[in-house]
Formats: C-alpha cells, structure tokens, sequence
C-alpha cells in the first residue's frame, strides 16, 4: 500500500478478533514508533505492550472501554515529560506532541500489517499508573488495542477541506 492507501484504510477498531499478532508485525510496528521524529530528539516517550489479558482486562474496566481488553495486545504510549523539549517563547512542554507524533507512527504501521487499533486517551491516568506500576515521571498519555478487526466499521465522515483549511 502506498502511505495515502493506509491514511485511507486506518479506522478506528472497536471490536477484535482473539487472533494472536505475530510477533515479527508487533515488531515492526515497534520500529516505526522508534522511528519517529521527536522536538530535538528527545524521544520523551516510553511503550509497554501488553499481552497478559488479566492486565488488559484490569486496565479496561467493565465501567470503561472493556471492549478493549479483547484484543490480544494493548500497547500504551507514556511521555517523560522531564526529558521533553520546551518551547523557550512560552514554555510548552512537547511530550504530548512527541507521543501523538510516535503513536500515529504506530496506527499507521498497524494499519499496514493489516491490524486494527483506537486511539484512547479516555481513561484515568492514576488508574493506568498504579495498574502498569509506572515509575515516578512516566505520564500514561494513550493507549490502543491491537489486533485483528472483527468486522468493518467503516470509514467516519470527515469535514470538507474547506472547513478545515486556510490559504492565504
């Protein structure tokens, strides 16, 4: 597929097959969120993939996306915001952005390998912090399922470019 054909093909994935992922696609897909570009080369950014359902399922609650807890892999994306490039004009720290950037890496591979994902930033951070026994400085900022689609949700409307772009 050529990049604009997985921009295309990329949806969000909310429901899973029980489908083990080769390890040689998580892998790559691993890679590709190595590979992204960071403000100043940072890589303010720490992945844990998640495997044991016991611990997907204690991340996903029933009260809260359980349907993520299906698929056979969770990967969550954590900034270290002390490591983070900061904008000197207003002092914006960049791990957000740096993850955002590395986790598109991630859905767009995935999407390449023929997996589904969802991006997921609705969650209680503390939560995912005690459950990962995060260290002190790693912020849990996004999580996604992966694994195989069970079913085709379909692409989601988009705006008109007209909405959403300026020319000047």
């Amino acid at each position: 597929m050529s990049i604009y054909d997985v921009i295309k093909a990329r949806h969000s994935v909310r429901k899973y097959t029980d489908q083990p992922v080769p390890e040689e696609a998580l892998g790559r897909i691993l890679e590709a969120a190595q590979l992204a570009p960071s403000a100043c080369n940072r890589q303010p950014w720490h992945f844990y993939v998640i495997k044991d359902e016991a611990i997907r399922r204690e991340l996903f609650t029933p009260e809260k996306q359980v349907w993520a807890a299906e698929a056979p892999v969770t990967i969550v994306a954590c900034s270290r915001p002390a490591d983070a490039w900061v904008r000197w004009a207003d002092n914006k720290n960049h791990a957000d952005v740096d993850i955002a950037i590395t986790f598109e890496h991630i859905v767009l591979a995935a999407t390449e390998e023929g997996l589904g994902t969802c991006w997921i930033c609705a969650f209680d951070p503390e939560h995912f912090r005690k459950v990962l026994k995060l260290p002190e400085g790693m912020e849990p900022v996004a999580a996604t399922p992966l694994g195989y689609a069970a079913g085709d949700p379909g692409a989601r409307p988009r705006k008109a470019l007209e909405e959403i772009v300026t020319r000047l």
